[in-house]
Formats: C-alpha cells, sequence, structure tokens
C-alpha cells in the first residue's frame, strides 16, 4: 500500500495512519483475558476474578498498552514503506473525521537531511607538522630531575630563591576582615614555580627565614574562590624554613633508576625520544584532524534534524552534569543548564556526524581490522606489558568499538587531505605541547 508523505518544513513530515478497530479491541479483549489468569484480587481465587472486573481495573491502561503498541508498529511499517530515515520520536496525535470502525492518528516526524558533500578540491587545510628536538628531550629530562629532586637547609640568612622550597605563616584580610581560606600555618610552596600567585611569589622571594613583610594581592577576576574573584586582599606572610633543591645528576645511576634497559644516558635520550615522539605524533593527528574536519563542514551542505540536535543536547547536559557530581556540587543531577549553552557544541557534533557518515558512506572508508589492530598495538605500545593492553582492547566491544571511531576519522582526514589543497607548516615541540618556550 503506497503510503502518503505531506512534507510540512524542510525535514518535517507528516503521514496519517489508521488502524480498524475491531483489531484494537480483540487484542484489547486477549490481553485483560491473559491477565485475568494471573491477577490477584481480594476476595477473588487467582485465576476467578469475573472478566467484568478485570475489564473495570485494567481496561483503560490495557487500552492505552494496545494503542501504543498498534500506533507505533504502523509508524514503523508505513516509515519503512516509504523508505524514510527517521530522526528521533515522531509526535502522534488522534485525528477528527476518521471512517466509521477506524482510528486515525497524525504522526509528525523529522527525516534525516541529503547530505551534499561539497567540492573537498577547493577547501583549504593547513596541515601542522613537528619534530623531536635535543632541546625537546633535554626539557623532559629536566622535568624527571625535578620529579627526583631533594631538599636541603638552606644557610642561615640565606634569602629565598627561585627553586627553594618555603614554609611560611599568612594570613590575608580584605577591608581589615579575614576571609575563608586566607590563612594558613606551615604552608609549604616553591618558589618561581606558579604554585601561588605571581604577588605573592614576588613577596616571598628574597625574604629570609624569621622575615614578615605586608603585601597587596589582588585576587584574578577569574578566580576559582568566587567570594574574593576581583578583590585585592592584605596579606602578611612571615617565613619559617628555607630549602634549597638539589637535583640528581643526568647519569647513568639516573637511567638505571628510570628502568632504561641498557643503563645508560644515551639509552635515556633514545626512550624519551621514542615516546615524545608518539606523543608528537598523536597531537599532530588531533589538530590535523580537526583542521581537515572544519574544512569538510565548510563545503558540506544541509538541514539539521532538530531531533537529533536536542539528544545531543541531552547527552552533553548529562556529561557536565555527571562531571559537576564527581567534582562535590550538591544536587548535581538536578542543575539547571539552559540548552543554548550546549547547542553550538550540539549542532556541530550532529552535522558533523551527517557528514563523515555520508563521506565514509560514499568512499568505503570505514575501518578494516587491520587498521584496527595497528592502532591497538601503537597505543598499547607505551605500556610495559603492551599484550595486556591489546586483550583489554579486544575483550570489550565497546572499547573496539571507540578505537573503530577513531580510525574511521582518521580515514576521513587522510581521504580530505589527500584531495583538499593543503598548505603544510611546521610548529615548534613547544607550540605543539602547549608549553612556553
Amino acid at each position: 500500500m503506497a503510503v502518503n508523505v505531506e512534507t510540512l518544513d524542510k525535514l518535517e513530515r507528516k503521514i496519517t495512519l489508521s488502524l480498524p478497530l475491531a483489531s484494537i479491541q480483540s487484542e484489547v479483549d486477549a490481553r485483560l483475558k491473559r491477565l485475568a489468569r494471573t491477577v490477584k484480587m481480594d476476595g477473588f481465587r487467582p485465576g476467578k476474578v469475573p472478566m467484568s472486573v478485570v475489564q473495570q481495573r485494567y481496561g483503560y491502561s490495557v487500552q492505552y498498552e494496545v494503542l501504543n503498541d498498534k500506533v507505533g508498529q504502523a509508524f514503523s511499517e508505513a516509515a519503512n514503506e516509504a523508505q524514510l530515515r527517521v530522526a528521533g520520536q515522531p509526535r502522534i496525535t488522534e485525528k477528527d473525521g476518521a471512517p466509521e470502525g477506524e482510528v486515525a492518528f497524525d504522526a509528525v516526524f523529522e527525516v534525516f537531511p541529503e547530505v551534499k558533500l561539497g567540492e573537498l578540491g577547493e577547501a583549504e587545510v593547513e596541515k601542522l607538522s613537528a619534530e623531536v628536538n635535543e632541546q625537546a628531550i633535554d626539557k623532559t629530562i629536566d622535568i624527571l630531575r625535578k620529579q627526583r629532586r631533594s631538599f636541603a637547609q638552606r644557610a642561615a640568612g640565606t634569602p629565598a630563591e627561585d627553586g627553594d622550597r618555603v614554609t611560611v605563616d599568612f594570613e590575608g584580610k580584605i577591608d581589615g576582615e579575614p576571609f575563608a581560606g586566607g590563612k594558613a600555618d606551615d604552608f609549604q610552596f616553591l618558589v618561581g614555580e606558579g604554585q601561588m600567585l605571581k604577588e605573592f611569589e614576588d613577596a616571598v622571594r628574597g625574604m629570609k627565614v624569621g622575615e614578615s613583610k605586608t603585601f597587596p594581592l589582588a585576587f584574578p577576576d577569574d578566580y576559582h574562590g568566587k567570594d574574593v574573584a576581583g578583590k585585592t586582599a592584605d596579606f602578611m606572610v612571615t617565613v619559617k624554613n628555607i630549602e634549597a633543591a638539589h637535583l640528581p645528576e643526568v647519569n647513568d645511576e639516573m637511567a638505571k633508576s628510570l628502568g632504561i634497559e641498557d643503563g645508560t644516558v644515551d639509552g635515556l635520550r633514545a626512550d624519551i625520544k621514542k615516546n615524545l615522539e608518539r606523543e608528537v605524533k598523536f597531537r599532530l593527528q588531533s589538530r590535523n584532524k580537526q583542521a581537515a574536519m572544519d574544512a569538510l563542514l565548510s563545503k558540506a551542505e544541509l538541514d539539521l534534524p532538530n531531533a537529533a540536535v536536542q539528544a545531543e543536547i541531552e547527552r552533553l547536559r548529562d556529561a557536565a552534569r555527571a562531571d559537576l557530581k564527581q567534582r562535590g556540587l550538591k544536587d548535581a543531577d538536578k542543575a539547571e543548564i539552559p540548552d543554548d549553552v550546549f547547542r553550538p557544541q550540539a549542532e556541530r557534533r550532529v552535522r558533523l556526524g551527517l557528514v563523515v557518515a555520508e563521506l565514509v558512506r560514499a568512499n568505503d572508508l570505514q575501518a578494516k581490522p587491520e587498521q584496527i589492530k595497528a592502532h591497538i598495538d601503537e597505543l598499547a605500545a607505551s605500556y610495559e606489558q603492551p599484550e595486556d593492553v591489546v586483550r583489554w582492547y579486544y575483550s570489550d566491544r565497546n572499547r573496539l568499538g571507540e578505537v573503530e571511531a577513531v580510525v574511521i576519522e582518521n580515514n576521513v582526514t587522510d581521504y580530505i587531505l589527500g584531495k583538499a589543497k593543503v598548505t603544510d607548516k611546521d610548529v615548534s615541540f613547544d607550540e605543539l605541547m602547549g608549553q612556553q618556550g
């Protein structure tokens, strides 16, 4: 039977569904009979409750249930018959004026859009590349040394310098009044490492044991403590102890302590370079993937189904509430967060998902088993027992699905970069890693 599909808007459609009342009543009667065999009611033995009593108690809810099932089935069959890709759930309302012996419903719903991919050859993409140089290896070794530093008491009368660990008492007041979190005794921090606000570090740098100082400190407007953000406090700080840092020498002994197989500095540097190159590769993939996806979206044309966007907004809101709950916010699962907070991100995700799916379908860019295996092997390579990590991925369908999605994205990225106008750009290691030089 041909299905009449009415277009209401760009992606909105309407189908009218007709159901014979006799088939609905027949199903209601069958379900009530089944119910009567098991239902328990005061004053009746199980299975002996009169049908009239079962009808009176359960008739309305069973009829509602049957209507829902029948309408849902009719909609599914009509959508399949019309070869429609339905986005979200239909809005179904009863329709007046149905022929005698029938009941009619209007189903209003959205369909997924036709995606026009556009001409990728006209898209422009900046592709980044970076190398791990000796300076990057040196910087990593410095970090490893700092992680293993020891501290020794400074000589009396020696001022605090960058790198020193100081122990202080402090108290801050705003307009002469103490505030929460503004006072501490025997508080330790490392000078010059950004653990404290700059004004605090500047005040302590150069002080000696036993000295006290009062200084103003302006809290930034975006400071995490909302009660003091944007305000200026007067702090009094007293230095009680200063310890100088001692960094271990870069030698074979340090290499051995870090588990380097041949126990040499050359082996340490080679191991660091290998790990940094792996990290650089993943970061470059991520940045270049983002640029390629932006180029893909810039050339694609499609209408967004509101139902899909709204579903994505709900997912993002649930994730935000879960994050707030993990941070200890009371009643985080009830937090009111407006749709508009998530809408731009939700729209981009839905648009990108539809466009990528069409590109994958049109160009056979699905993840091949050997690609999935190669990606998992690469992820596992940085662990001590790679084979355990490989087994961990292959033991769970969801984890494999996540890897498959990444591989498909990589295939899409490679495809776009092979078609678009690509400009190569070298970036420094520090810039790629988000570090200051």
